[in-house]
């Protein structure tokens, strides 16, 4: 045990020292090279990160099935890593830009939005770990949005940091989805305050969740964006940025949710969630590469 400890904190050391050579890297090198150097990164990382490679074979045989074939999944596997090599470039390089960034990303539907938020409880950004998130979030703010994203602190602190301090400098306010407690009261005030919320539901939440079809194949779901709707009045607005062939970005609003009742407060629930994993998918279907496939969604089981 204390063996994977040391091995899993040298690993981590090594992972922010690539971070902080490649954002170094990326400061230095002209604008138009920039996403040459992802796709170097993303050829080396899908080459030599053998495990994460296996995880996203493994999870795109669990949604496709012999949907796709082989070679589909290996290029739709592949795209995956330049889209997140991409991202990560974005990240460092037009966070560091605020005018580069507001002409690169565009805002589409956008009164789904204004007309939600017109209601004045709120709203919370029902999404998923879909396309360059983070910028997602940045340039809400720089419209003038009060935003909030509820995330996972990254396993490795020096890491959370680099990025925690780009979030921060675009007003973007961070509520970690633990401790459970201060999570619940940080978003339920946000909500009050008629300000936005931006949940990710598409990763695996253990038995705290609810279980919902995902690509066939039951998944444990984060139930907070529906607690939160019935408690505060909020609408419920999914969300997605999509990126284009020429690495531009546009962020999609869709027509807010309706919530449907049903007999128990957890069947209600479930529906609402099923519904908004349908939309989720729908969006991963129609964009595969933009998802991140090396995650185990499904990895938790139902009991019965």
């Amino acid at each position: 045990m204390e063996i994977k400890k040391i091995q899993k904190s040298i690993g981590r050391f090594f992972g922010w020292l690539v971070l902080v050579i490649c954002s170094f890297i990326i400061k230095l090198i002209p604008e138009g090279c920039l996403y040459g150097f992802a796709k170097g990164i993303a050829f080396l990382g899908y080459q030599f990160t053998h495990k994460q490679r296996r995880i996203a074979q493994e999870t795109l045989d669990i949604a496709f099935g012999n949907q796709k074939s082989k070679a589909e999944k290996e290029k739709i596997a592949k795209e995956s890593f330049v889209y997140m090599a991409k991202s990560a470039v974005e990240v460092i390089s037009l966070m560091d830009s605020p005018e580069l960034m507001k002409r690169r990303i565009s805002l589409v539907n956008k009164g789904n939005l204004d007309n939600a938020l017109a209601r004045g409880n709120g709203v919370i950004l029902v999404s998923g770990h879909f396309g360059n998130f983070p910028l997602l979030l940045a340039r809400l703010s720089q419209e003038g949005y009060e935003v909030s994203g509820i995330m996972r602190p990254m396993r490795d602190q020096r890491v959370e940091n680099i990025f925690l301090k780009k979030r921060q400098r675009y007003g973007v306010r961070t509520i970690y989805s633990k401790p459970r407690d201060t999570c619940v009261s940080s978003s339920i005030e946000a909500l009050r305050n008629n300000q936005l919320v931006f949940i990710p539901i598409d990763q695996n939440f253990g038995t705290a969740g609810v279980f919902v079809n995902f690509f066939g194949k039951k998944a444990a779901t984060a139930t907070g964006p529906i607690i939160f709707a019935q408690r505060t009045g909020a609408s419920l607005v999914p969300c997605f940025i999509l990126r284009q062939k020429d690495d531009t970005h546009r962020i999609v609003f869709e027509p807010p949710l309706t919530l449907e009742s049903r007999q128990s407060p957890r069947e209600t629930i479930a529906v609402n969630i099923q519904k908004l994993t349908d939309i989720i998918e729908a969006y991963i279907r129609r964009y595969p590469a933009e998802w991140g496939w090396v995650h185990r969604r499904w990895k938790s089981k139902p009991s019965v």
